[in-house]
């Protein structure tokens, strides 16, 4: 580690950095602790030493790197660091004895380890010898008091980072891992802006990152050896590392002729290539003596599971290396010689293209009818692959500008928003028209940018002229825009006008019918969506329209309380490896998929969904469904009482105030959701309200669709606005009770009850309890019937009936507990004590409170306001107010700061001011005062 390096152009770092700092803060206080700082090499590792090393100058250091030929030395490493240390105890006699040099090294280390603590760094430690490591690992649990930092840098991910050995102790070792974190596409633009003074565009920004995996090293080797140019053509090949280059180039050079030959036409034949056919290239009829010296050169390896015919590169970079390494003439024939080869279609094209000098229109053309037969099929990456490939060697530009429209329309329909958006500019040059700017729509929709699709789509149907394919391509834009809006009435209409203008059996026709159900489903015509639905699916048996049918109608079984339907289709309609389909309409079966489970009780198998989203959401860019994802992730966890993992689910899946319908209201959900979890329930009303006075709602208040309703008109109730609760209420029990919607009549029905109970009718707070519970009675729904039972059983203590509220929440209890909503069951334990008389040994002159007065007396002698209260202990400020007032005449106390002084010293019975907890209030814990 130099320490002339300054490290100019260094970006990150910053969490990494914190977690050191943070093991430094425990090391002063508790004693030795022991880090590995891991990630592949490039990553940052060294740097992140080396920096926080300069970061405290004033503590003793000992370091020293792990070296490769060092590793098979016995006890090489840990007498190196010995020699380091400046100290003046002798190391004593150790041998290569692990224990022994263990004991010299724990002697060296407490001795220097003072009142500041001592930082001992090993680098490269996966290339130190397992002795070495063993004596490390036994010095520190060796030392008990003193506050020594070990810091071990270990690369990880690559085949060949060091001894097996070595990497078994570290495995061992109690340690905490700090990752090193790779770099996302802002960060790579600021690197790319430091090291050549460039700024990128977000395109390019994220095309670097996919092809460098985010390796700081990796892309500063990019940048400084590939002009400007190469970076933002997305349709060049970026070149490998200049030092994997050279690695490469060198093994291949102390390769035999007939190895090398085995190499480079593997790397021809692509990312998979197969034994027989890699040796069918070079007329090897033994191949098996060049495979094995391959191997042992670190470029071909062979699949696991797949015996040695499926052959492997074994790590990123290399088989762009090796064709790197391939002149002109010699991939051009063994890219003929594959054609030749091969058995696939795809591939037998994609090597003609490969070995092909100049435009050719015959060779475009059976490009395209392989497009149109793999759109088919559903395989969309192959159908923009070979729409790309035919407008690259199209002779004519008029065909060269369809095919790339084409092509980006394609990847879109694939999900592959990023393609696609490097795509964008070449799109953007073209002149306007219905086709260009209906592709310009499609991805503005799938990127969530309203605006900019509604302005394409506009252009797109006045330019339509009298071309009827490309009418129909543009409705069927527009019936994505409206189902993205939630604009049932929209979707319908676009839906049939772009059935009236495509010719029978056409994608725009069948996809067009495939959404149409929805539409009707959010216009309230459930029974024509269910119609609809059983259409689509029988006019497309398979393939992707088949894909998109099912994700609808699972859907559709979900809103309609047909959860075990639902979770039947939506399995379904996600791909596996077997099943082609796009990428797009598999995260929309995600994100439902996820709702499902969380309905009927999976909870873990509805955050198994919400992680499968999350890595095809990173991997496509659809930036539409983002807060559809996380919406599940942040109710789940605020439930669970994971604040932190909460945080992060709504941070990634907010949404901007005039997005698309489909963004907003589940990113305004999950917040009402953590909210609620809190007891916020001001916050609630604060966060559903955009959609409470949204002119006309429309679709958002079809039953069933978007649970927001009762979550709103509760936090009216328990805020004290009754007759904004009754206004609320009321037109939608209409709607429910026109739909037949069971589980919506349910939710309306326990705040109508709690409404009635805040207003002293009992008995018909009462009736509608019971008549929310009948309505979920046979419905595998057990939050929602949680949900009805705690209200019941809340309503119902508060006006004394103490043992019914019991058996209420003991199975409100067992429910919560069974979800684990662990949240829910601290709430039904605190009102299971609530009511009981108070214990012998409180203070004196508090024997006369009731539980529920204790309890507001406790948390209001903490400081907290009777609003916070209120939302604590779910009541409405008015009856902390009557109990309050109750407290003061039985104590003979006439201020908070008189009752803060008799209640000094005893806990409080509720969580106070839980809603601090998730960062939704930054309202200061107010002291005692009159």
């Amino acid at each position: 580690m130099s320490p002339g390096d300054e490290d100019l152009h260094v970006v990150g770092l910053a969490a990494e950095t914190a977690q050191l700092e943070a093991l430094l803060d425990r090391a002063a206080t508790d004693g030795p602790v022991a880090a590995v700082v891991e990630g592949p090499a490039g990553i940052g590792k060294t740097t992140l030493l080396r920096r926080f090393l300069r970061r405290h100058p004033e503590l003793p250091t000992t370091a020293a790197p792990g070296l490769p030929w060092e590793s098979r030395r016995a006890g090489a490493l840990a007498r190196r660091l010995l020699a380091d240390d400046p100290g003046d105890t002798p190391p004593g006699p150790a041998g290569d004895d692990p224990v022994d040099l263990g004991g010299v090294l724990a002697r060296r280390w407490a001795a220097r380890a003072g009142e500041q603590p001592l930082l001992v760094v090993v680098d490269d430690a996966h290339s130190a010898d397992p002795v070495s490591l063993q004596a490390i690992a036994s010095a520190v649990a060796r030392i008990r008091r003193a506050p020594v930092v070990l810091l071990l840098a270990r690369a990880t991910g690559e085949p060949d980072t060091g001894d097996a050995e070595a990497g078994a102790v570290l495995d061992r070792l109690a340690a905490t891992s700090v990752p090193v974190l790779r770099l996302g596409p802002p960060e790579t633009q600021l690197l790319a802006a430091r090291v050549a003074a460039v700024d990128l565009p977000m395109p390019v920004a994220r095309r670097l990152c996919e092809h460098t995996a985010g390796i700081p090293g990796h892309l500063l080797e990019v940048l400084g050896d590939s002009p400007p140019v190469r970076w933002s053509d997305w349709q060049t090949r970026l070149p490998a590392p200049a030092s994997i280059q050279r690695r490469v180039q060198q093994a291949l050079d102390r390769c035999t002729p007939a190895t090398r030959a085995l190499v480079e036409a593997a790397a021809v034949l692509g990312r998979d290539p197969v034994l027989a056919d890699a040796a069918a290239l070079t007329g090897l009829a033994d191949p098996i003596a060049a495979l094995d010296e391959a191997c042992a050169a670190g470029l071909l390896a062979t699949a696991a599971g797949h015996g040695l015919d499926a052959l492997i590169f074994p790590e990123r970079f290399v088989r762009g290396a090796v064709y790197a390494t391939l002149s002109p003439r010699a991939r051009h024939e063994l890219h003929l010689r594959a054609a030749a080869v091969v058995t696939d279609d795809t591939e037998r094209l994609r090597h003609r293209v490969e070995a092909a000098p100049l435009p050719d229109a015959r060779l475009a053309d059976e490009l395209v009818e392989l497009a149109r037969r793999k759109a088919d099929e559903g395989a969309w990456a192959v159908v923009a692959g070979a729409l790309v490939d035919a407008g690259r060697i199209s002779p004519t530009r008029a065909d060269r500008e369809a095919r790339l429209v084409q092509a980006v329309d394609a990847l879109a329909g694939a999900g592959l928003l990023g393609p696609a958006v490097d795509a964008l500019p070449e799109v953007e040059a073209l002149p306007a028209g219905p086709r260009r700017d209906a592709v310009l729509a499609y991805v503005a929709v799938q990127r969530g940018r309203r605006a900019e699709a509604a302005a394409h789509l506009d252009t797109a149907w006045r330019l339509r002229g009298t071309d009827r394919g490309a009418a129909a391509v543009v409705c069927q834009r527009h019936v994505l825009h409206a189902l993205a809006d939630w604009d049932g009435d929209e979707l319908v209409r676009w839906a049939g006008r772009a059935v009236e203008h495509a010719e029978p059996g056409s994608p725009a026709a069948v996809e067009s019918r495939a959404i149409a159900g929805l539409g009707h489903a959010a216009r309230g015509a459930v029974d024509e969506a269910f119609t609809a639905y059983r259409h689509a699916v029988t006019e497309s048996p398979a393939g992707p329209q088949h894909q998109r049918a099912r994700m609808g109608l699972g859907w559709l079984y979900l809103a309609q309380d047909r959860p075990e339907a639902a979770r039947r289709e939506l399995e379904f309609a996600v791909p596996t490896v077997q099943q082609t389909g796009s990428n797009r309409i598999s995260l929309w079966a995600l994100v439902w998929l996820a709702r499902t489970r969380f309905a009927l009780g999976d909870w873990p198998g509805a955050l198994d969904a919400v992680g499968q989203a999350e890595a095809l959401l990173a991997a496509t860019g659809l930036d539409l469904l983002r807060p559809l994802v996380h919406w599940t992730g942040a109710q789940v966890h605020a439930l669970r009482g994971q604040h932190e993992d909460a945080e992060r689910h709504l941070r990634l899946g907010a949404a901007a105030e005039h997005d698309y319908t489909v963004m907003t209201v589940p990113a305004l959900l999950a917040r009402a959701s953590v909210a609620e979890a809190a007891s916020d329930y001001a916050a609630v009303v604060r966060h559903l309200a955009p959609l409470a006075v949204r002119t006309p709602r429309g679709g958002l208040d079809e039953p069933g669709f978007w649970p927001w309703h009762d979550v709103y008109a509760n936090a009216l109730v328990v805020t004290d606005r009754l007759a904004e609760a009754e206004e609320f209420l009321a037109p939608l029990e209409a709607t429910v009770h026109r739909r037949g919607h069971r589980s919506a009549g349910a939710r309306l029905g326990y705040v109508r009850g709690r409404l009635l109970a805040a207003r002293g009718d009992l008995p018909g707070a009462e009736q509608a309890f019971e008549e929310a519970r009948a309505r979920l009675t046979g419905l595998p729904l057990p939050y929602e019937r949680a949900r009805v039972d705690f209200a019941h059983g809340v309503t119902l203590r508060r006006v004394g009936r103490r043992r019914d509220a019991a058996a209420l929440f003991t199975t409100a209890r067992q429910s919560f507990a069974a979800l684990g909503a662990r949240v829910y069951v601290e709430r039904c334990d605190r009102e299971l004590r609530t009511g009981r008389p108070a214990p012998r040994a409180a203070e004196p002159g508090t024997e006369n409170l009731t539980e529920q007065e204790r309890t507001v007396a406790t948390l209001v002698a903490t400081g907290l306001t009777n609003r916070e209260v209120a939302a604590s202990m779910l009541l409405s400020v008015k009856t902390v107010q009557f109990h309050l007032t109750r407290v003061y005449a039985k104590l003979g106390v006439r201020s908070r700061s008189e009752l803060a002084a008799r209640f000094a010293g005893q806990p409080a019975r509720a969580d106070p001011a839980p809603a601090r907890r998730y960062g939704l209030t930054t309202e200061p814990r107010r002291p005692p005062a009159r």
